[in-house]
């Protein structure tokens, strides 16, 4: 009856351990997702941003049907010292590629570590008729 015990113990243990280790790759991929959701919440909201600085009139601050002289200010993103980036607790903001009349490119990387040590990053491209989103990491 004792060798029957101590292997239902250390049965125990063993299921109670890949338990533990299911449930942290869980909530590791779920913090990672939600990361990636947040930052596509904010990079809409810079591409909202560019849109409507791209139709807004020269005269009310504005590009007049382009993308050129769009900044960090005037994208909606908290500037930090005198760079062209922003930052919240979802991720780094960069506008990647501006000055071109048709197109703008933000560029966001997360701050929830990916499993092989790099942060997820999420690119946004603005045009006037929409924009579209690309997942890099």
């Amino acid at each position: 009856m004792g060798q029957q015990q101590l292997l239902l113990i250390i049965l125990g243990v063993i299921i109670v351990g890949i338990a533990v280790a299911v449930g942290i790759t869980l909530f590791q991929d779920n913090a990672v997702s939600s990361n990636r959701d947040a930052m596509t919440n904010d990079l809409m909201h810079l591409a909202a941003k560019a849109r409507h600085f791209y139709s807004r009139p020269t005269s009310m601050g504005g590009g007049g049907h382009s993308f050129v002289g769009l900044t960090a200010d005037a994208a909606g993103m908290l500037i930090l010292s005198t760079s062209n980036f922003s930052d919240n607790t979802n991720g780094t903001y960069t506008i990647k590629t501006a000055g071109t009349s048709s197109q703008v490119v933000f560029q966001g990387v997360g701050k929830t570590a990916l499993s092989d040590g790099s942060y997820p990053t999420i690119e946004v491209t603005v045009t006037r008729s929409g924009h579209t989103f690309t997942i890099l990491n």
